[in-house]
């Protein structure tokens, strides 16, 4: 009967994976922010999606009366208790008096530290009892038998100790971004991202904040090899205990059972830190723009579907464009987050080269911070597939400008319906003024990309989206016609697809 009693008697927050009120329940949300998201998904054969598990991410967008502002995107895994628990603790630490406008850079990053820290313990803390549990379970157990070697009458308590260890074992990434008279700083541990995206003369410029905490990252791998690891084997690996990230918040295993795992067995201390890393102050005064904050299934997914490389500057240029589309943040956020889900998916259809890459993703999370960014600027006059329209994706080829190497990048063109009639009446645009849209970039603007993190981050470094020539001209032939450079492959096998054997659409030239 005891582990039915302990059971009973612990109740509470591992047994309750809703979010538990409080004492934040009240604070503001942020206006001037939007959220996006989509469930994990894994597609069968047949390109049908499947959610493997519940949803696991979480974020936050608050405000104070102080116009102290505080966004974050939360990861989780193994369960949703850690992700809900560092969106509940993280503003309570943040937001309840420990900030005012006289504090300087420095306090700013100690008062982010210190949340941080207090989250890690909390987190800690709220599985002693489960820890207490699974120790007594073990104990009733022979030693040196296999759980399923042992004979009915420990049944029970096997069942029951594989409940303790799942809910004990969870984790999470998070990305922070706080803003405080009008600075701004990023605290992340962590896989998520964080861009700030400014509009220039020269077009949008893409700035990446924070650092990817992967075994691919090779300041995280001196940092374990000081530590007495193999650094080598460690990239080699990659994963450590089902993640990719050397730095997570919550996952009792990885934080006191490392010596049991052969890859961190030789660690001096704990491998795996719960420790932020840190940037800012960065002043915002003049900036128009937004910033992005992302969790790492969505942009791994347009990794997945587009190559490694690219997703930052192809998210900024999504965002932008709809900005010009949608009327509120929450639709931007959220019509990219489908946009990135339909890119991913028809990736896996298409049985192209990276369909391979795409047969499942986990969830997605954007959050958008508009810094006066115009926002429904195209919304009365750009057709869209609810106002009749209908995405196809074409591949356009662009050049790296540290190589001569050309890489394909996958846009889309938003088609007219058959009908010009929207909602039972005409739009008010009519067809003479609707060309043909690039849906992934803005028409007016360019990209350009910078890192604020070191060469050994992995990240984007691709440079100007659209902006360099080809290093050769294209050669008109005897005809003055050039050799065709878009691909429309894939766009008009979705259009046979809809249309059937009807007359071939008009593309613009």
């Amino acid at each position: 009967e005891l582990p039915g009693k302990m059971a009973a008697h612990r109740g509470g927050l591992l047994q309750n994976e809703q979010p538990q009120l409080s004492w934040t329940d009240d604070l503001p949300l942020c206006h001037l922010s939007g959220v996006g998201s989509s469930p994990n998904c894994a597609y069968s054969t047949d390109g049908k999606g499947k959610e493997e598990r519940a949803y696991e991410d979480g974020w936050l967008k608050f405000r104070t009366e102080n116009d102290c502002f505080l966004y974050g995107v939360v990861n989780g895994y193994g369960g949703k208790r850690v992700a809900d628990l560092v969106a509940q603790r993280l503003p309570a630490e943040l937001l309840l008096g420990q900030l005012n406008a006289n504090h300087s850079d420095a306090d700013v990053q100690r008062v982010l530290l210190q949340a941080f820290d207090v989250v890690e313990r909390s987190c800690l803390e709220s599985i002693d009892d489960g820890i207490a549990e699974k120790t007594n379970l073990q104990s009733q157990l022979p030693e040196s038998a296999l759980r399923h070697q042992l004979a009915s009458q420990f049944q029970k308590i096997v069942e029951r100790l594989n409940v303790v260890e799942q809910e004990i074992l969870g984790g999470a990434m998070a990305i922070v971004a706080l803003i405080l008279s009008n600075r701004l700083f990023i605290a992340n541990v962590g896989t998520n991202r964080a861009l700030l995206c400014k509009s220039t003369v020269d077009g949008l410029q893409v700035t990446q904040l924070s650092i990817d905490h992967t075994t691919d990252n090779e300041d995280e791998l001196f940092r374990l090899s000081q530590l007495g690891l193999d650094a080598g084997r460690i990239k080699q690996v990659g994963a450590i205990g089902g993640q990719d990230s050397t730095r997570r918040i919550g996952d009792y295993k990885m934080k006191y059972e490392y010596s049991d795992i052969e890859l961190l067995s030789a660690a001096k201390s704990k491998p795996i830190t719960a420790e932020p890393e840190i940037h800012g102050g960065l002043p915002l005064d003049g900036v128009t723009g937004f910033l992005l904050l992302m969790s790492e299934g969505f942009y791994k997914a347009l990794d997945s579907a587009h190559g490694p490389g690219q997703a930052n500057q192809e998210i900024a240029a999504m965002v932008a464009t709809e900005f010009a589309k949608q009327t509120t943040l929450d639709e931007v956020a959220q019509a990219v987050v489908d946009r990135v889900k339909r890119i991913h998916r028809d990736t896996f259809v298409s049985g192209a080269e990276r369909s391979r890459f795409c047969n499942k993703h986990e969830d997605m999370t954007l959050l958008v911070r508009n810094f006066g960014y115009l926002l429904g600027e195209m919304s009365q006059c750009t057709l869209t597939p609810t106002q009749g329209g209908r995405i196809y994706p074409v591949s356009v080829p662009y050049y790296n400008n540290q190589s001569t190497s050309k890489t394909s990048v996958t846009l889309s063109l938003v088609m007219p319906s058959q009908s010009p009639m929207v909602n039972g009446s005409h739009s008010s645009c009519t067809l003479d003024e609707v060309t043909p849209t690039l849906t992934n970039q803005s028409p007016t603007a360019t990209l350009q990309s910078t890192n604020t993190h070191t060469q050994s981050s992995s990240s984007s470094s691709d440079g100007g989206l659209f902006r360099h020539r080809p290093p050769h001209s294209l050669q008109p032939d005897e005809d003055g016609k050039v050799e065709p450079y878009v691909d429309f492959s894939e766009f008009y096998r979705l259009w046979n697809m809809d249309h059937g054997d009807q007359t071939t659409p008009i593309i613009a030239q």
